[in-house]
């Protein structure tokens, strides 16, 4: 049961937000509880360790700090991280454990590993399991996850073209802004005492709208009451993979008004396809009022396969979503009609179920203006009856997906064409 193990906090945030000086405020404001702390960094010295251990009265000698170093815990120390959580929760002497990731760590992924543990079969057994036959989760369960957004740097790293190396994998710095942000239960937007009251509006009404269900704190030097981000039983692995703004929008898709603070939301619909030419000359001068962008698309020339895309910030990314339903079997159609009843009603007679739906969200953002480039890039009437094999296509190729399990698309490498 949940309550007879230990509550595991996971930290995460982009390099420089905030996470070390939130870490060692909540270590020194702890009161009566017994932390742990393990904390992840890139280089082969963990210098966020060595300033946790500096700055408070936690010690590894003591087994309280644990270092992983020289890798990252959303991808190749996962085994790692089983490890060191499995040794801190084998004799429940903590009343919490705090996991800090490294800058450029996803939390999904974190989150995975500490809730579905060796049961990802991309995880084999770790030593610690070989030798006890212990479980490693079964002492903790994942409790909250948190998010450090520094708020001095927020637009600027949401414009930023800026790209940070992951051990040999790059990622866009806003595309990992983005990503840390749709997946967490608290939002700590930090440096406050930096920004004026209204850029903080505005950054909030942003976050809100990129993640609905969760708490937004505000903080200076990462002061933050640890009641607010340790054992609040707040983290559901389901509701928090769902939750997502774009996500929501997609289920319950309308155009909101103008709001307040300038962000709004709008779904684009076509049941005809993109010029591939024109869609990628979009697509390299996306208009910068947009923050976030995803769905899938139907591109001329691609009659088998479903595109995605997805834009945070200045990171445009475009990735297989699968083939569409019309090109599978008649008995397995009927199987999609049976089990989603509302995809028949929709079905066109020639295209079947091909189209585009896609979720654009911005700030000070004029709706009509980003309409009118999206159905510009639409296939006229006189295209329509053209050879759509002679256009011009600049997107990237993909293989044509195999039967995979549910979630691995996720997984899938991303090639960007803008930039």
């Amino acid at each position: 049961m949940e309550d007879q193990t230990i509550p595991v906090t996971v930290l995460s945030g982009t390099l420089g937000a905030g996470k070390t000086t939130t870490l060692n405020h909540l270590l020194c404001e702890s009161g009566d509880r017994e932390l742990a702390v393990l904390v992840n960094d890139m280089g082969e010295v963990n210098v966020d360790a060595d300033l946790v251990a500096e700055s408070s009265d936690i010690s590894a000698d003591e087994e309280e700090l644990i270092e992983l170093s020289n890798g990252c815990i959303c991808c190749e120390l996962r085994g790692d991280l089983l490890d060191a959580i499995g040794g801190l929760t084998r004799d429940q002497e903590f009343d919490a454990i705090i996991v800090e990731s490294t800058g450029v760590a996803e939390p999904l992924p974190v989150a995975q590993t500490l809730t579905l543990g060796f049961d990802q079969s991309d995880l084999d057994p770790t030593e610690f399991y070989e030798e006890t036959g212990i479980e490693p989760l079964e002492g903790c369960h994942l409790d909250t996850t948190v998010t450090v957004v520094d708020a001095h740097q927020f637009n600027e790293a949401m414009q930023s073209d800026e790209i940070l190396d992951d051990d040999g994998t790059k990622k866009h710095l806003g595309d990992l802004l983005v990503e840390q942000v749709e997946f967490c239960d608290v939002l700590l937007l930090n440096k406050c005492d930096l920004v004026d009251e209204a850029t903080l509006a505005e950054i909030e009404a942003t976050l809100e709208t990129l993640q609905p269900r969760a708490e937004v704190v505000r903080t200076t030097h990462g002061r933050v009451d640890p009641d607010d981000v340790i054992d609040t039983g707040r983290f559901d692995f389901e509701e928090a993979s769902r939750s997502a703004g774009w996500m929501q929008e997609l289920q319950e898709p309308h155009e909101s008004a103008e709001e307040e603070h300038g962000v709004t939301s709008f779904v684009f619909e076509a049941r005809r396809p993109f010029h591939p030419e024109r869609f990628a000359d979009l697509l390299d001068a996306f208009p910068e009022t947009v923050v976030r962008s995803k769905g899938h698309f139907w591109l001329a020339g691609r009659e088998e396969m479903a595109l995605m895309l997805n834009v945070a910030g200045r990171s445009i990314r475009v990735a297989p979503a699968g083939n569409w339903i019309a090109t599978h079997p008649p008995e397995e159609r009927e199987e999609q009609f049976e089990a989603h009843p509302e995809l028949e009603e929709s079905w066109d007679d020639e295209w079947g179920d091909r189209g585009t739906r896609l979720v654009v969200i911005g700030t000070e953002m004029d709706h009509e203006s980003v309409r009118n480039h999206l159905e510009l890039c639409l296939l006229t009437d006189e295209e329509m009856d053209a050879d759509w094999a002679a256009f011009d296509d600049r997107f990237p190729t993909f293989e044509e997906p195999e039967a995979v399990e549910e979630g691995e698309h996720d997984r899938q490498e991303e090639i960007g064409i803008a930039n």
